[in-house]
């Protein structure tokens, strides 16, 4: 990738170029993350709902991809006995404790009440996500390492009887 020899600053549109052709740059070569420092501008892009990061007072729009997510269950799927686990904060669902661990959960998994089911990286802090009740794991509704919203549904748990 080519970079002029002019700086980038916060009011020249700058970093927002930077961010674009560094968005084009992720999808064309399947990267999942890409930092890059040009003169005093920072920018940081990660497939998975993270944003751009400017650094130095520079200011870069939200060019992350958007992850692809799993559709909400139907009505028919959700209702009756079943428990919705859904997510208590914004932030990247993870399945595992580390990217060489075993998954908390699977589908078709029996889990307790309390049981970590996954955990969701929010501001560098790692927060577990536990069963609110005992039973069956029906629906794992998103994918590792993408991006969840509050209150988005993460797992369909059929409770014990």
């Amino acid at each position: 990738m080519a970079v002029g020899r002019r700086r980038s600053g916060p009011g020249d549109g700058g970093a927002v170029e930077l961010a674009r052709r560094l968005g084009v740059l992720l999808s064309e070569l399947g990267l999942s993350e890409i930092d890059v420092t040009v003169g005093g501008v920072r920018v940081r892009l990660q497939r998975g709902g993270a944003a751009a990061l400017p650094t130095a007072g520079a200011l870069a729009p939200a060019a992350a991809l958007v992850p692809t997510e799993r559709p909400v269950p139907a009505a028919s799927e959700a209702s009756g006995s079943m428990i919705t686990i859904e997510a208590p904060m914004v932030g990247t669902f993870y399945r595992a404790s580390s990217p060489t661990a075993e998954p908390y959960v699977h589908e078709g998994d029996l889990v307790k009440e309390g049981q970590i089911l996954c955990i969701i990286e929010a501001m560098k802090l790692m927060n577990e996500i536990e069963s609110k009740a005992a039973g069956r794991v029906m629906k794992i509704f998103v994918d590792n390492a993408h991006g969840v919203e509050y209150g988005q549904p993460l797992f369909l748990i059929d409770p014990a009887r």
